[in-house]
C-alpha cells in the first residue's frame, strides 16, 4: 500500500473557492532573505536549520497523515548545500479554475460564465505529471497523466482525474494518482496556478521552442486568445500559456500533453542549470502567490541542484497510455487508461512492483512491436524505405504515423512512446542508426516511433553480425536517391 492514502469523502463540491489569505504577501523580502542566506552558508546552527526546513510556500491544510510525510527525510548537506538522498516523486497539478467550476455558476450570466479566477490553485488540473528525481541512477523522469483519464476518486466514483483537485485539493488528488499508478508513493506535491506558470516563464527569461504549426483559437467566454505562428520562436509567459494550453486539433488533450512534453524538455535543457539556482529568490517570490507546495526551502534547493548536474537530454518523458473512449461507450469523453502498460511502465521507471499477469514475455519481440514511421524531411520515399527495411527484419506491426513531424531533423530518432528504453533499442539496431528519446511524443497508437532525419537518406549504416541483412538492405534502398 502507498504511504500517502488520505481518507477523504467529499459528498458534495466544497465551496471554498475564495482569494487565500495574502498573509505572505507582507513579507515578500523574508523569502528572498532566507534563501540568500541559505545558499551562501548553509549549516551555520539550529537558527538556520530552521529556516531551510520551512515550508513557505505551502498554502493548502492537509490532513495529519498527509502532513507526516515530511518528515521522512529526502535531503542531506553536502559541502554546505542541500543535496537529494534518495529517490524522490513529486507530484505536480497545473491549475485552472474558471466561474464555471464555481458552485454558484448556475445564477451567474451567461457573458461571464467562463471567466477565468486567475489567482485561486483549487480548479481543475489542467495538467498533471508525476516527477521522480532519482539521485541513484542520476535521472529525471516525467510521467504525463492526461487530464481526461477516467478513474476511480473516493467519495465521488469514476470521473475524469482532473476533478480530484476541485473536489479535495493537493490530498485527494495524491491519492487519486497514487492508486491509478499501482500504489507508488508520493513524497511531496507542487501546485500552480496559469497565472503563476506564466510569471515563472517571464522570471527565467521566457524559452525557445518550435510552434509545429499555426495555433489560433478564440474564446471571448473564458478570456482565451491564442495566436501562435509556426516556426522557431521566443516565447515570453503569455505565449507559453498560449502553447501549453492549446488543444484544438484531432488528438485533442493528448495532442496538448505532447506539447506539454515537447515544452517541459526544453524547459529543462535552457532553464535548469546551475545559473538558474542563483535566480530562485527572485522566481520564488514571484510564484509565491501563485504556488503552494509541502516542499521545504532545503528540498527545493536539492532538486534544483540535483536537475542542474543531470544530463538533462536524457530526462525520460512518459505519458499514460490507454486509448480515447469511443463514441457513446460513456457519458463523456474520456482517456481510458491500459493499466497493463501503465504497470509494465511504472516497473520500469518508478520502481514499483508489478503484479506477474502485467507482465508481458513477448513485449520484445519484433513482430508483436507496434512501429510509426514519421517523416520530418518531406521524402515520402524515406518512409517506404524504413519501413521495407523493419519488415526484413521481421517486424509485423509497421505503419506510417498519421502527421509528420513539423521540425526537421537533422538525425533520425528513435522515439520510445511507451518508454520501453530495449524495444526502441532493438529498432536502432534493426534500422543501424538513430539516436534514442525516451518520450511519448510520438505516434500514441506505437510503442516505438522511428523520426526520419536527413541523415536517413546519406548515412551508410556499418554492417554487423547483428543487423547485416537490415543494413545491407538499407544500403541497396538508398542507393538511387544519394547517386
Amino acid at each position: 500500500m502507498a504511504t500517502n492514502r488520505i481518507d477523504l469523502t467529499p459528498k458534495t463540491i466544497p465551496n471554498r473557492f475564495k482569494p487565500k489569505s495574502q498573509k505572505l504577501g507582507k513579507q515578500r523580502w523574508l523569502l528572498t532573505l532566507l534563501i540568500v542566506v541559505s545558499l551562501i552558508s548553509g549549516g551555520l546552527g539550529a537558527g538556520l536549520a530552521l529556516v531551510m526546513s520551512s515550508r513557505p510556500l505551502q498554502q493548502s491544510k492537509l490532513s495529519a497523515e498527509q502532513e507526516a510525510l515530511n518528515a521522512n527525510s529526502m535531503t542531506a548537506a553536502t559541502a554546505g548545500l542541500p543535496t537529494l538522498t534518495r529517490p524522490v516523486n513529486i507530484l505536480v497539478l497545473g491549475t485552472i479554475l474558471l466561474t464555471s467550476d464555481l458552485p454558484d455558476a448556475a445564477q451567474r450570466p451567461k457573458t461571464k460564465y467562463l471567466e477565468q479566477v486567475d489567482g485561486n490553485l483549487n480548479g481543475m488540473s489542467d495538467a498533471m505529471l508525476m516527477m521522480r528525481f532519482d539521485p541513484t541512477t542520476k535521472k529525471l523522469t516525467v510521467l504525463s497523466i492526461p487530464r481526461d483519464s477516467r478513474v476511480h476518486i473516493q467519495g465521488v466514483g469514476e470521473t475524469k482525474i482532473n476533478a480530484a483537485n476541485y473536489l479535495g485539493g493537493a490530498s485527494l488528488s495524491a491519492q487519486t494518482v497514487s492508486q491509478m499508478l499501482g500504489d507508488v508513493p508520493i513524497d511531496r506535491y507542487i501546485r500552480v496556478n496559469v497565472d503563476g506558470f506564466g510569471k515563472l516563464i517571464d522570471a527565467l527569461g521566457g524559452v525557445d521552442i518550435y510552434v509545429p504549426k499555426r495555433m489560433k483559437y478564440q474564446d471571448d467566454s473564458q478570456h482565451l486568445y491564442i495566436n501562435l505562428k509556426p516556426g522557431q520562436q521566443h516565447l515570453d509567459g503569455a505565449k507559453a500559456v498560449q502553447y501549453m494550453r492549446y488543444r484544438y486539433d484531432d488528438l485533442g488533450d493528448i495532442g496538448r500533453v505532447q506539447r506539454q512534453q515537447t515544452f517541459f524538455r526544453s524547459f529543462v535543457e535552457q532553464k535548469l542549470n546551475v545559473e538558474t539556482i542563483a535566480k530562485l529568490p527572485d522566481v520564488l517570490s514571484v510564484l509565491k502567490e501563485n504556488i503552494d507546495t509541502n516542499l521545504s526551502v532545503e528540498e527545493i534547493l536539492a532538486l534544483a541542484a540535483f536537475v542542474s548536474k543531470t544530463n538533462r537530454k536524457d530526462a525520460r518523458m512518459l505519458m499514460v497510455p490507454g486509448r480515447f473512449s469511443n463514441p457513446g461507450e460513456y457519458n463523456l469523453s474520456y482517456w481510458i487508461v491500459d493499466y497493463k502498460h501503465l504497470s509494465r511502465l511504472m516497473v520500469d521507471h518508478f520502481n514499483v512492483t508489478a503484479k506477474s499477469q502485467d507482465l508481458d514475455e513477448d513485449s520484445h519481440s519484433p513482430k508483436y512491436i507496434r512501429v510509426a514511421i514519421q517523416d520530418s524531411i518531406k521524402k515520402p520515399d524515406g518512409v517506404k524505405s524504413a519501413t521495407n527495411v523493419l519488415s526484413k527484419a521481421g517486424y509485423g506491426q509497421v505503419f506510417p504515423a498519421d502527421t509528420p513531424w513539423a521540425k526537421p531533423l537533422t538525425k533520425t530518432q528513435i522515439v520510445a512512446q511507451q518508454g520501453d528504453r530495449t524495444t526502441a533499442e532493438q529498432v536502432r539496431q534493426a534500422l543501424g542508426m538513430g539516436e534514442i528519446v525516451v518520450e511519448s511524443t510520438g505516434s500514441i497508437e506505437s510503442d516505438v516511433t522511428v523520426r526520419l532525419g536527413r541523415d536517413w537518406l546519406t548515412a551508410q549504416p556499418t554492417v554487423t553480425l547483428s543487423n547485416a541483412q537490415p543494413s545491407t538492405f538499407f544500403k541497396m534502398l538508398i542507393k538511387p536517391q544519394i547517386s
